[in-house]
C-alpha cells in the first residue's frame, strides 16, 4: 500500500442475488463492516412508538412476540 489514497477507499461486501433480490452476503461481512447495532430495537421503538401494537417482531430470521 504505497499510495496514501488507498487508505481512503472502502470496499462493499460481496453480494448474493441479482436486481431487486440483491443483498450483501452475510458470510462476507464482519464487525468492521458495521453490521452490529445492539441498540437498534430500542432506537426503533423510541422513534416509532405508534408501531408498538403491530404484533410479533422478526429478528435474525426468527419471529418473537413483542415484550409486554
Amino acid at each position: 500500500m504505497s499510495d496514501p489514497l488507498d487508505k481512503a477507499t472502502s470496499k462493499a461486501p460481496a453480494t448474493l442475488g441479482e436486481g431487486c433480490l440483491s443483498r450483501y452476503d452475510p458470510e462476507d461481512m464482519s464487525p468492521e463492516d458495521g453490521t452490529e447495532f445492539p441498540g437498534a430495537r430500542e432506537l426503533w421503538e423510541t422513534l416509532h412508538p405508534e408501531d408498538e401494537d403491530l404484533g410479533p417482531v422478526e429478528t435474525s430470521g426468527q419471529t418473537t412476540p413483542k415484550p409486554a
